[in-house]
């Protein structure tokens, strides 16, 4: 399984998890399948930091997406615009701010940069209110901490981790583990290589959820 077709497997799941809560609230088997999504993008995010050719211009693109996305993803799922929560990719953005930070190898002050680093990171996603939170954060970091172990191993820490992270959140958080068979088939290659689709993936995010808010109203 390469990243593009990881990508579309996130994304896939993603719209049947929004799908789900936005006109099936009550039936939980879109959720479940929803779960997959997000440690998906996690992982690929952790991968994206080391093989992106400019990590700014990677950063720059969340963040512009993420404010692309806010209206869409507040009107899908709240009905009005507001600041109450944020969507995805400014989750998304903490979390590859925090890997650059993380990574920046000169030490200019007496104190414990990484976990700095680390607290500021699951500070900003309570204060802002991003989707997933602080346990978006943890995943993210998780990803990176255990990036260069074995496969199997960065997997085992990945389970153990995400069954306990998960209890901050629902029970259902915890289907999120049928990622992990997917990211276990990475096989590190990139697939087509195209600027339109990798565009089209980012804007696949907002554009949906102005299309479900259309149907719903």
């Amino acid at each position: 399984m390469n990243v593009l077709f990881l990508k579309a497997v996130a994304l896939a799941t993603m719209i049947i998890d929004h799908y789900g809560a936005i006109f099936h609230s009550g039936e939980n088997i879109y959720r479940i399948i929803g779960r997959i999504a997000f440690p998906v993008y996690c992982f690929l995010l952790v991968e994206g930091y080391f093989h992106t050719s400019n990590v700014k211009k990677y950063g720059k693109r969340l963040l512009l997406f993420a404010f692309i996305s806010e209206i869409p993803f507040d009107l899908a799922f709240y009905g009005n615009v507001g600041f109450a929560h944020q969507n995805i990719f400014f989750t998304l953005f903490i979390g590859l701010s925090a890997i650059y930070f993380l990574e920046k190898k000169e030490q200019k002050y007496n104190f414990d940069k990484r976990s700095l680093v680390i607290a500021a990171a699951g500070i900003l996603a309570l204060v802002l209110s991003v989707d997933y939170s602080i346990m978006g954060v943890i995943y993210i970091l998780s990803f990176y901490f255990t990036r260069n172990f074995s496969k199997k191993r960065q997997l085992l820490y990945m389970a153990v981790i995400m069954l306990f992270t998960n209890l901050m959140s629902s029970p259902l958080q915890q289907f999120s583990l049928l990622a992990l068979p997917f990211i276990y088939f990475y096989n590190g290659e990139p697939g087509l290589k195209n600027k339109f689709l990798q565009i089209m993936f980012y804007a696949a995010y907002p554009l949906h959820l102005l299309l479900f808010y259309l149907l719903n109203k």
